[in-house]
């Protein structure tokens, strides 16, 4: 907690971060604050001007804005609140970058060319094509071995002309930074350019864990990682998922991956068989009605399991030229597929009026008009539609 004083408050929008309506509230400078505002590969911290939550921290020039929804007197006292688990988590995912990036420059020449914290897992874009599953378990004993030596991590400011800085490691300073340059240094291993917080301690990062990489931009690749905390949740999933697998497959853990195998096996000869079985059943309904003495105009058929193929079967077989199909599949009350066959003049003219009255679209061509429905409940009014045009059509 951090007692400041209200600078300015002004109406502003909001756009939030995963798309949608902007939201209405208000930006907020304050005379000094604890929250850091978003840059530096870092997101924002969260927390309280009084009772008044703030909803993210930017950075405009030297002020952080702090955009909140009711607005703030200013002039007035408040008590500043901080997200710490936010902001730890934060803390540990950086130094972890810091000191990920520096052993790997030290190990294998690779260096960083950008990094993101992410809210589940974190990635660092390295300056090189590809990196050996050697290369990285190599990295990740040596970064877990430097957190074992618990050494500090300090922060220092230098002025902006300081020789000094040149030394340092950095991807560049801001267009609109003024003022001291700061410095973050892991003792004996690496010193950084960066605004962004970190831990005191690498011990405070109690583990990394790094996932393995990605093909990243041209000649890039990603390198990703979880830090501390992370690293102990992810464990807590991977366990829940593993306990749910055991009781499902009725087997120890060692054996999920080959009784998956065994499933999936299986569940292929099914479908294969289904399919077949399937292809029977349309072939046996088109010879039925083709065996009958006299035979209808219009031949309608649902079926709840089917698909495209089932339903194209039955036109094939019964044939098209003198008679009109409306055949469907999917269940009876919600969403599935139709397809209306017949001669092509009378399907080329129906075809859309039926996607239409089904909720649904789909396309045609030589006879055949098909798609996908989203009101099968309106199969009825469909079959009214194609009675009363072959009546008219009718002599």
């Amino acid at each position: 907690q951090f007692t400041t004083r209200v600078v300015s408050c002004q109406a502003a929008e909001l756009r939030p971060e995963g798309g949608g309506e902007p939201v209405c509230g208000f930006q907020v400078v304050l005379e000094d604050t604890i929250l850091f505002p978003e840059g530096g590969g870092q997101p924002d911290d969260r927390g309280f001007i009084g009772e008044v939550p703030v909803l993210r921290v930017t950075r405009r020039g030297h002020d952080a804005v702090h955009f909140v929804p009711a607005p703030l007197e200013p002039g007035a006292t408040v008590l500043l609140s901080l997200d710490w688990e936010r902001r730890f988590d934060h803390m540990q995912q950086h130094s972890g970058q810091h000191l990920i990036t520096a052993i790997a420059e030290q190990m294998f020449g690779f260096k960083t060319t950008s990094w993101e914290l992410g809210r589940q897992r974190s990635v660092i874009e390295l300056d090189t094509p590809s990196m050996t599953a050697e290369q990285v378990e190599a990295l990740e004993r040596s970064v877990n071995e430097k957190i074992r030596e618990r050494l500090p991590v300090t922060v220092r400011e230098l002025a902006a002309g300081d020789p000094e800085i040149e030394t340092v490691r950095s991807r560049g300073l801001p267009d609109d930074h003024a003022g001291p340059v700061r410095v973050v240094d892991i003792e004996g291993i690496d010193s950084n350019m960066c605004c962004g917080t970190h831990v005191s301690n690498l011990s405070d990062l109690q583990v990394i864990k790094l996932l393995g990489t990605e093909k990243g931009k041209k000649n890039k690749t990603n390198l990703v990682f979880l830090a501390g905390n992370r690293v102990l949740k992810s464990i807590e999933q991977s366990h829940s998922t593993e306990k749910a697998l055991t009781s499902l497959l009725k087997n120890g853990p060692g054996e999920h991956v080959e009784a998956v195998k065994r499933l999936q096996s299986s569940v292929k000869l099914l479908q294969k068989n289904n399919l077949n079985l399937l292809r029977d059943i349309a072939v046996l309904i088109a010879r039925d009605f083709k065996s009958k003495p006299v035979q209808s105009q219009l031949f309608v058929l649902h079926r709840k399991e089917g698909d495209s193929e089932f339903m194209n079967i039955i036109a094939n077989e019964i044939g098209t030229e003198e008679t009109l199909l409306f055949l469907t599949v999917g269940d009876e009350k919600e969403a599935g597929l139709f397809l209306l066959a017949g001669p092509t003049e009378a399907v080329e003219n129906l075809g859309p009026r039926v996607a239409e009255l089904l909720g649904g679209k789909g396309a045609g061509k030589r006879g055949r008009f098909q798609g996908k429905a989203t009101k099968m409940s309106r199969r009825g009014e469909v079959q009214a539609l194609l009675q009363e045009f072959l009546n008219h059509r009718s002599p």
